[in-house]
């Protein structure tokens, strides 16, 4: 790829290829294009292709060097539980390129969630992760970061060195009295590190933006997607999304999503314990998620830093703040 990858992806050579292989893979399972391959959506770290065919509709997803390990995960994930991920049509690991067919609408596009939708996404989610917990090697073989609790300091420790090395104009870049503070804060990290490897819930697949525009209905069962944005990390790290959504944008109660969430790890620990974990969880998921963003604006243009940039800085402060926060606007 040459350039900044929501430049390239704009360009007609880029198109021009992607359509070429689109064409060919869906001849290669037994489908033909009908129709205009519609670019949807361009941003730093994906964009994504609709292509009408004789067998419905198919998506297409590129996505950026940082985040190019999603479809040999999707793929990995499909196969270890094709009741929970859909299997995908067709993967290009080499440019994390993937073609997926079309469920039609999600559940959140469907309607506005209902608290039992929301119940039912975290149970989903959870249920996967149970499922999971023990396929680390296959997961990390098909590029899934590992981004478990005890990797997370020297995370921690590099991320204030990458952002404190960024331009003074770029919107993530950590100043002198910043990085202090930042540096002060280890100790915040190493204790919610050492609190979440002595308990008893796993390391496992963190989904990464857990909610309902990531699930489809598939007859009586849901199924996820998007996996650009996940990780091997401590299980609560995949509460972040759904606390932030739930506590902002809607006026379901929180702990009854929790509540669902903790029944799946009933025979493990009790949901008083499971609770007191969202503390040191959410420590290590703002600088899991830091990390996150600072690869996917890499590929960035002027305008996209102005939209996206301070995530990285965002998030690497949230690490240190109380959870749960006091305003549920400044939560994850």
């Amino acid at each position: 790829m040459d350039g900044l990858f929501s430049h390239w992806v704009a360009t007609d050579a880029w198109r021009d290829e992607a359509t070429a292989w689109i064409r060919d893979e869906l001849a290669a399972v037994g489908r033909q294009v009908t129709g205009e391959v519609d670019q949807r959506r361009i941003r730093p770290w994906s964009t994504q292709l609709v292509v009408p065919t004789d067998r419905g509709t198919v998506w297409f997803k590129a996505n950026c060097p940082a985040l190019a390990f999603e479809p040999a995960v999707h793929r990995a994930l499909s196969s270890l539980e094709p009741d929970e991920v859909d299997e995908p049509l067709a993967v290009d690991d080499a440019r994390g390129w993937m073609m997926t067919a079309d469920r039609g609408a999600t559940l959140g596009d469907s309607r506005d969630a209902t608290l039992e939708d929301w119940q039912a996404v975290v149970r989903l989610a959870a249920t996967l992760q149970r499922r999971v917990a023990e396929e680390g090697p296959t997961l990390w073989r098909a590029g899934l970061p590992d981004c478990s609790p005890q990797t997370v300091p020297a995370r921690y420790r590099w991320l204030i060195e990458q952002l404190a090395a960024l331009p003074g104009d770029h919107p993530s870049h950590l100043a002198d009295d910043g990085r202090t503070e930042l540096e002060e804060g280890i100790s915040v990290v190493e204790e919610a590190v050492e609190t979440l490897c002595a308990a008893s819930l796993p390391v496992t697949l963190q989904h990464g933006d857990l909610h309902p525009r990531n699930v489809f209905a598939v007859g009586n069962s849901l199924r996820t997607f998007d996996f650009g944005d996940a990780q091997w990390a401590h299980a609560l790290e995949m509460l972040a999304v759904p606390y932030g959504y739930v506590t902002r944008l809607t006026t379901h109660p929180w702990p009854d999503v929790l509540s669902a969430y903790a029944q799946v790890w009933s025979d493990v620990i009790d949901s008083a314990d499971l609770e007191a974990l969202m503390t040191p969880a959410m420590v290590t998921h703002g600088v899991n998620r830091s990390f996150t963003w600072l690869g996917s604006i890499v590929g960035a243009q002027p305008h996209e830093l102005a939209e996206w940039g301070d995530s990285p800085l965002y998030y690497l402060k949230l690490a240190l703040q109380p959870f749960p926060p006091a305003d549920p606007e400044s939560g994850p």
